[in-house]
């Protein structure tokens, strides 16, 4: 079995590499509700480099507020360029919270480069 090396403190990125961030999150289901949450981060010009959706394990299917529709939840998952000690980055995910019902990052980690 695989497994990665993990750090009980963040390691301080180094500036010589490029790193990427695994982010999930859930949020409402309203019109432009993903557009919005997208946009956090093409405001700052951060590359989504990954997204993916899966139904939430809990409560996939919920009656909406009129009671004439159902309404489907969804987990999520989100890799972008920049690295957590990045400003944009942290703005970001900062204004991603105020639009979600659920923010958790994954990770941030040096970014595969080999195939560039």
């Amino acid at each position: 079995p695989r497994s990665l090396p993990r750090a009980r403190e963040p390691l301080p990125p180094r500036p010589d590499v490029l790193y990427k961030t695994s982010i999930a999150f859930s949020m409402k289901e309203t019109s432009g509700s993903l557009f919005k949450a997208l946009a956090c981060f093409a405001l700052r010009d951060i590359n989504l480099t990954k997204v993916e959706s899966r139904p939430m394990r809990t409560n996939p299917v919920t009656q909406s507020a009129d009671s004439k529709s159902m309404q489907f939840s969804y987990l999520f998952y989100v890799d972008f360029s920049a690295s957590m000690a990045d400003e944009n980055a942290q703005n970001a995910l900062r204004q991603l919270q105020e639009n979600t019902t659920f923010l958790r990052v994954l990770g941030s980690y040096p970014a595969d480069d080999s195939r560039l």
